[in-house]
C-alpha cells in the first residue's frame, strides 16, 4: 500500500493514537477508574473548598443550614402533626433531615457534575465517571462531621448511648453506594436533556414529602394500603427506617430492610455505572 493510499485513521491506529472521548471497554474502564480514583478525591476536596470560600461562615455554613431545618420543621410540623406526630420526634427528625440531605445533594450536585466541569470534559481524557464519583465524595466529606453532631444532638435530648450504633456505619456505606448510583443517573440525564435541570428541586422535594422525614408511614399504611405500600417501599424511606432503628427508641427493622436497603443501593450503582459509561464517547460532544 503507498503512502498516498493511507487514511488519517489508519495513520494514527499505526502510531497507537486513540481518539480523545471514545468509549473504553467496560473492564479497562473499571481499572482506568481505580488508578485515577485519587483525582476523584482532590477534586472533591477543592470543590468543597471552593463552595465555601467566599461565604463568611465558611464550612460552618455546613453545620448551620442543617441546625436551622431541624429547628424549623421541627417547630412547623411538631405543632402540625400535633399528637399524631411519630414517637420521639426530635431525634426522628434529626435523623431524616440530615441523612436525606445526603441523598438529595448527590442526586443535585451528580445532574450537574459534567456540565460545569465542561472544559475538562472537552480538554482532558479521562473517565467521565470520575466527576459524579467526586460530587458524591465531596457529599461525604460533609456529612461525616453532621452525622457526629447527630449523634451527639440524638443523646442529648435523651436518647441512651449504645455500641449498636456503630450500626450506621454499613448504612452510610449501602447510602453511598446508592447516591454514586443516583449522581452518574443524573449526570447522563442531564446532559442528555438539559432541561431536567429545572426538575431537580421538584423531584427532590418530592422525595422528601415521600420518605417519611417529619412523619411516620406506618400511619399512612393504616388509612390507605396501597400509598402506604409505595411509601414503604420508597428506597431512601427504608434507609432512614434501619437508621432510625439503630438510633432512636421505639424503632425496629427487620432482615428483609437490610436486604432491601443493599439491593437498591448496589443495585442504583450498577444501573447509574452502566447507563453512564455506555454514553461516555458522547459527554465531550454534548458539553
Amino acid at each position: 500500500m503507498s503512502s498516498e493510499s493511507v487514511s488519517a485513521a489508519e495513520l494514527a491506529a499505526s502510531a497507537n493514537l486513540e481518539r480523545v472521548g471514545t468509549r473504553p471497554p467496560l473492564k479497562s474502564y473499571l481499572v482506568d477508574v481505580f488508578d485515577r480514583r485519587a483525582f476523584a478525591a482532590t477534586l472533591a476536596k477543592y470543590t468543597m473548598q471552593a463552595s465555601t470560600a467566599k461565604s463568611s461562615l465558611g464550612v460552618a455554613w455546613l453545620i448551620v443550614v442543617p441546625a436551622l431545618q431541624i429547628t424549623v420543621y421541627g417547630l412547623i410540623f411538631g405543632l402540625v402533626l400535633g399528637s399524631s406526630r411519630p414517637n420521639h420526634f426530635l431525634p426522628y427528625l434529626i435523623t431524616g433531615i440530615v441523612l436525606f440531605q445526603f441523598i438529595a445533594d448527590s442526586f443535585a450536585g451528580g445532574s450537574k457534575s459534567i456540565i460545569s466541569n465542561a472544559s475538562l470534559v472537552r480538554s482532558l481524557n479521562f473517565p467521565r465517571v470520575l466527576l459524579p464519583l467526586s460530587v458524591v465524595i465531596a457529599e461525604i466529606y460533609m456529612l461525616l462531621p453532621l452525622v457526629v453532631i447527630m449523634v451527639v444532638g440524638i443523646w442529648a435530648v435523651g436518647e441512651p448511648i449504645s455500641w449498636s450504633w456503630f450500626k450506621l456505619i454499613p448504612v452510610l456505606i449501602l447510602m453511598f453506594f446508592f447516591g454514586f448510583g443516583l449522581s452518574m443517573l443524573a449526570a447522563r440525564l442531564t446532559t442528555t436533556f438539559a432541561d431536567l435541570n429545572q426538575l431537580i428541586p421538584f423531584i427532590t422535594r418530592v422525595a422528601f414529602y415521600s420518605s417519611g422525614i417529619f412523619f411516620s408511614v406506618d400511619t399512612i399504611s393504616g388509612v390507605n394500603p396501597i400509598l402506604g405500600f409505595l411509601l414503604e417501599s420508597n428506597p431512601i424511606h427504608i434507609f432512614l427506617k434501619i437508621a432510625r432503628s439503630i438510633l432512636v427508641t421505639g424503632y425496629s427493622a427487620t432482615h428483609v430492610d437490610w436486604i432491601l436497603a443493599a439491593s437498591w443501593a448496589v443495585g442504583t450503582m450498577l444501573v447509574g455505572f452502566i447507563f453512564f459509561w455506555r454514553a461516555e464517547e458522547k459527554y465531550g460532544r454534548i458539553v
